[in-house]
């Protein structure tokens, strides 16, 4: 007579290797001047992958999970978000479909990636899920969902799956865990970097220090201005001390240079500042910033 416990564990094992098995046709590696990485086909002719893995000089390859080996250029990059967009002959590779379904705290996942076009995989369990963040670069993602699972560096750029087998995201390494980049965030940025080859940011061209306010809070003073930018059309100089933004004390420049995403070009904001200790207040439209 069979051990029931055998038989579910045998089950779960088959069920796992299965759903592996359904998605590596889509994984590939990514080769860039010495740098490697993983990646997957998110359409037809178009290859995601981890753009802190991409090297910033040199020619790009990816072989596929046929072991075809084909040249690729860069679509475009978005270090916000860490996603980058690869442009190469993949008609013979089955894109992946990513669903936008968040996992279940607790629930299994795995992580499918290729090491030098061998497929690998790591079994892992969703450790944290929460709501829309903004990574330390200022890139917005959909939801935060990270994983206890182990990863090699050049994993990164991986498919992450739900206990159900389904894609939902990419896997990146953050600090002291796995990260995946939902499958919202990689349609929105991709489907720019697609269209545009670039996101655009909101841009003050201004330099910025911060400094202490008499009151102990923080402002933000103009250490340079940029004479054909925003900052300098709105009347901001060099020495003011930007102390609000709309209406809004700061709460630090990193902080305030997060607010520039793409959804702020165009926009204005209203700026409070301090000039030679006397108070001031200016209306800017933000910019785009230069793609140098």
């Amino acid at each position: 007579m069979s051990d029931p416990a055998a038989v579910s564990l045998s089950s779960l094992s088959s069920a796992i290797a299965g759903v592996v098995a359904q998605i590596t046709p889509a994984i590939v590696s990514v080769h860039s001047h010495r740098s490697r990485a993983s990646g997957f086909v998110w359409k037809s002719g178009l290859v995601v992958t981890a753009d802190e893995t991409l090297a910033d000089e040199g020619e790009v390859s990816v072989r596929l999970a046929s072991g075809e080996v084909v040249p690729a250029t860069i679509a475009g990059r978005d270090h916000t978000t860490d996603i980058a967009l690869l442009r190469l002959d993949t008609r013979t590779a089955a894109a992946v479909h990513l669903t936008r379904e968040v996992p279940v705290l607790g629930s299994l996942s795995v992580v499918v990636a290729a090491d030098r076009g061998t497929p690998t995989a790591a079994l892992g369990l969703v450790s944290l899920v929460g709501e829309r963040w903004r990574s330390l670069r200022g890139g917005e993602i959909d939801s935060r969902i990270e994983l206890d699972v182990r990863m090699r560096h050049n994993h990164q750029g991986g498919l992450a799956l739900d206990a159900a087998g389904k894609a939902i995201g990419m896997a990146v390494l953050g600090v002291r865990r796995v990260i995946v980049i939902p499958a919202a965030t990689i349609d929105r940025v991709a489907g720019k970097l697609e269209s545009h080859g670039r996101i655009a940011r909101g841009y003050l061209g201004v330099g910025l220090q911060p400094v202490k306010l008499d009151n102990e809070g923080i402002g933000a003073m103009v250490m340079s201005v940029d004479s054909a930018g925003p900052s300098a059309a709105a009347g901001l100089r060099q020495g003011d001390v930007i102390v609000s933004w709309n209406g809004e004390k700061l709460a630090g420049v990193r902080t305030l240079l997060r607010r520039l995403g793409p959804e702020s070009v165009g926009s204005i904001a209203e700026v409070a500042v301090r000039r030679a200790g006397e108070p001031a207040l200016f209306k800017l439209t933000i910019g785009e910033r230069p793609e140098a």
